[in-house]
């Protein structure tokens, strides 16, 4: 996944920090870079003289630089014609067209880029917006998509209001991001209270929302305030777009266990009433030539994560992640319990969905 971070000239944080910011995003595999630049409480003397000197740097790093822009950032940065030449010319990759542009306009620079890609605001797009692009065909290879944060406390998006527009986008091929507050690092201002694109995710940890985003089908995750930690940022950086990942404790101090519990399964297509069975569990058990001798045959409460052991005969190396608690077996083995608040993400798993686990001891 190309997940990043925000940065907002003239707002928070000194350019010595910010310039560090994106040295250690880079260093954390973060590729992307969100700028916002007509945020009212913004010191705008601060932010012309900094600015040049971000996006140098950002560009430096590698980083795609996505960039809001309206009528008042073209006059904040001195442009008096709108080309996407001109954007280009300082480094900015990616035009967030918040508002002020017509769909004709959208089209036509789509159709000649001049080598920087377009983005449209996942909030607000609807069915109608959509099918007037395409009844002006607009060329949907240069565009994606990123949802809104919210500032202010109550005003952020329902999952099902996300998840109606990724899907819409995702009908013609258009890749959608969305944002995560960080909780241990430095707030925006002016409110402080975080900048989700849910609501549900303000007091979540960053990691686990971005998890909860990714399991709804989100293709890229930006972290939305000033300075998030490194813990953060590692966190996205390391995150798998293509399965939903689970952090859970595991039980056993069996090298060839954790090494065979750190793949990568899928959810069988058969679904199960009382648990999500890894289709491919008990074949690579054998490749690996694994036997699981019976341990911790305890009862299994929802989020228990479950191997048959050798008693079981062939349903040996069986992979389970219980959704109804179950009573102790001595022919099924607890290796790991899943996170009492990650529990929520078992519903996205569901028949054909990869699914990974990251463990704590």
């Amino acid at each position: 996944m190309e997940n990043g971070i925000s940065i907002y000239p003239g707002l928070d944080n000194t350019l010595e920090e910010n310039l560090d910011l994106i040295q250690r995003a880079q260093t954390l595999g973060l590729k992307r870079l969100f700028t916002s630049l007509h945020i009212p409480e913004t010191d705008m003397e601060t932010l012309k003289r900094d600015l040049g000197t971000i996006l140098h740097a950002a560009h430096d790093a590698g980083m795609e630089i996505i960039s809001d822009i309206s009528p008042e950032t073209m006059k904040l940065l001195g442009i008096k014609e709108f080309k996407i030449s001109a954007f280009r010319m300082l480094g900015i990759t990616t035009l967030r067209l918040d508002y002020g542009f017509g769909l004709e306009q959208i089209a036509h620079m789509s159709r000649h880029p001049h080598g920087v890609r377009l983005q449209l605001n996942a909030s607000t797009i609807t069915g109608h917006i959509l099918s007037a692009l395409v009844e002006l065909k607009t060329d949907f290879s240069v565009i994606d998509a990123l949802h809104n944060f919210y500032p202010r406390v109550g005003t952020g998006l329902s999952e099902e209001a996300l998840v109606r527009k990724n899907v819409m986008l995702h009908k013609l091929g258009i890749k959608v991001g969305a944002f995560v507050p960080s909780q241990k690092g430095r707030k925006r201002s002016p409110l402080k209270d975080g900048l989700p694109t849910l609501e549900d995710h303000r007091p979540e940890p960053s990691d686990l929302s971005a998890r909860h985003l990714v399991a709804l089908g989100t293709d890229y995750v930006l972290l939305s305030d000033s300075l998030p930690t490194d813990e953060e940022m590692g966190a996205l950086g390391s995150l798998s777009g293509d399965r939903v990942t689970l952090s859970a404790k595991l039980l056993s101090q069996d090298e060839d266990l954790r090494r065979f519990l750190n793949q990568t399964f899928t959810a069988r297509l058969d679904e199960a009433r009382d648990a999500i069975r890894a289709q491919e569990s008990r074949t690579r058990m054998k490749e690996m030539g694994i036997t699981i001798a019976p341990e911790n045959a305890a009862s299994r409460p929802v989020g228990a994560v479950t191997l048959d052991n050798v008693d079981y005969g062939r349903y040996m190396g069986e992979l389970q992640i219980i959704k109804t608690p179950q009573d102790a077996d001595p022919r099924a083995n607890v290796v790991a319990i899943i996170d009492e608040e990650e529990l929520g993400l078992l519903q996205y798993i569901t028949p054909g969905r990869k699914f990974s686990f990251r463990f704590h001891d």
